[in-house]
């Protein structure tokens, strides 16, 4: 345990995103790329024989890690190391691997595949911790709660009305997300600064031959959208919006963990805590929200990397330079690591909250009797009563109770008050009746069902066969 570890790897990241994001994925795909650039320009008349596609498919897999190393370290160059280990296996096929292509032809083509499979896994996630949330909202739907506005008292909602919130942020995610994937282009077979010059001399001019190249070649590759034209490089503007679209969806994620971090301080509700957890090595008591400050943690470095592929996207020159490709390395993947962790996270979360209803109730009862106020004032106006005159008169009572409360740590007292003055008019004998929660948490219900019925079921009804995910902690 002498070198550093990569804490998205060994803590937090699920196997599939890892696997993406993989030396083995990402080279074993530079080999399918070389094939497919050799099968169609054979097609297309090139002298490359069926043996020589043949060796290249038969050691698409057979790649030596250890020589690959050897050959960057000699050449001080990834793409071509490795064409030179394929060679090695494949040496029928030396003399075709890569013809015409430059280095970005693997390199960005595969940033792109990754990009686009990564994407498809965190929608995944991303579809399950909705359909985890809509099950929640309508649990709750009918569940008064305090409502707050800058973290103090306001009118009720619903403990699922609230979760809609978190719901409605997660939906602006999956529609940027799908927006994403449906423009995404591939940059497919370009040349070295994009004019597909080497190509002009493959195929003796024939510039319809080049064309078919580059759409068949994206088409192989599940991509229907290909880029028009390109400098060396596909346009860095695609890494600077993944990187927006997954700042996004941890901007969503983490406030939510500030809204449950928030509530399981009031002991509303709380995320799971297992049977042997320990919430502090001093404070044997304490039941910490350690999943929901560890998503906060890792949403705070996936937002901090937008930044880093922006710059990078800025401050490319003309066709090409090579200061975004340390950058990249480390941005792209380790911000969909950290998404995906997030997300697997808050699915753990979700599967084992807990909602504490009487603790709830009774935080709405210290604090009812100042909501009900405004119909203490409007129905004693009906009664007759000057509304100024009413509203000073329960004003000074309210200061009163909040005085006993605040100062005396006493009950709020605010209704005996009002009941026992003999100068309001009101019908008293209601007022008791007035004060069920339900009376104040206006269309929470209804806005609830509706949401869900008419804007999230739709995509759960969309992505059905996605749902149903293992959502466990790695530690």
């Amino acid at each position: 345990m002498n070198s550093y570890k990569n804490p998205l790897e060994e803590r937090y990241s699920s196997e599939e995103m890892l696997f993406n994001f993989s030396p083995n994925q990402k080279f074993r795909t530079w080999r399918k790329l070389w094939i497919a650039l050799a099968e169609i320009e054979k097609d297309l008349g090139l002298d490359i024989t069926d043996e020589q596609i043949a060796q290249l498919k038969e050691h698409s897999e057979n790649i030596d890690f250890e020589k690959a190393a050897h050959y960057e370290k000699k050449f001080r160059h990834d793409v071509m190391a490795h064409v030179h280990t394929y060679g090695d296996v494949a040496p029928l096929a030396k003399p075709i691997i890569h013809l015409g292509a430059t280095s970005a032809f693997v390199g960005d083509n595969t940033d792109l595949i990754q990009i686009r499979d990564g994407l498809q896994i965190i929608r995944k996630q991303l579809v399950n911790v909705i359909k985890n949330l809509s099950d929640f909202s309508l649990q709750y739907k009918d569940l008064p709660t305090l409502g707050f506005t800058h973290f103090q008292p306001a009118q009720l909602t619903t403990v699922g009305k609230r979760a809609t919130l978190w719901l409605q942020s997660l939906l602006l995610d999956l529609e940027e997300l799908e927006f994403f994937l449906e423009t995404l282009r591939f940059r497919g077979v370009k040349g070295t600064t994009g004019t597909a010059a080497s190509f002009l001399e493959l195929f003796n001019g024939d510039y319809s031959k080049v064309k078919h190249l580059d759409k068949e070649l994206s088409k192989r590759f599940g991509f229907e959208k290909v880029f028009g034209v390109s400098g060396q490089t596909y346009d860095r503007k695609i890494d600077a919006k993944v990187l927006a679209l997954l700042s996004n969806i941890a901007q969503s994620a983490h406030k939510f963990t500030n809204d449950l971090r928030l509530l399981q301080n009031l002991k509303e509700i709380e995320e799971p805590f297992e049977k042997n957890q320990i919430g502090s090595s001093a404070m044997a008591y304490k039941r910490n929200p350690m999943r929901s400050e560890r998503i906060s943690a890792l949403a705070k470095y996936v937002m901090s990397l937008q930044n880093s592929s922006a710059m990078v996207a800025a401050t490319q020159w003309f066709e090409r330079t090579l200061d975004d490709s340390a950058n990249k390395r480390l941005t792209i993947p380790q911000a969909f690591l950290a998404v995906d962790a997030i997300l697997l996270i808050w699915n753990n979360i979700m599967n084992g909250i807990v909602v504490y209803e009487n603790r709830i109730h009774k935080h709405i009862m210290e604090e009812l009797p100042f909501m009900a106020t405004e119909y203490i004032i409007m129905e004693e106006v009906k009664a007759g009563g000057d509304r100024q005159e009413i509203h000073e008169l329960i004003r000074v009572h309210s200061m009163e109770a909040s005085k006993k409360v605040k100062m005396e740590g006493k009950e709020n007292d605010l209704i005996e008050r009002i009941m026992n003055d003999d100068s309001l008019k009101l019908d008293k004998s209601k007022l008791k009746e007035v004060l069920d929660p339900k009376n104040f948490i206006g269309f929470a219900p209804i806005q609830t069902e509706e949401f869900v019925q008419q804007e999230i079921q739709p995509v759960l009804e969309k992505y059905a066969d996605l749902i149903g995910l293992e959502s466990e902690l790695k530690v």
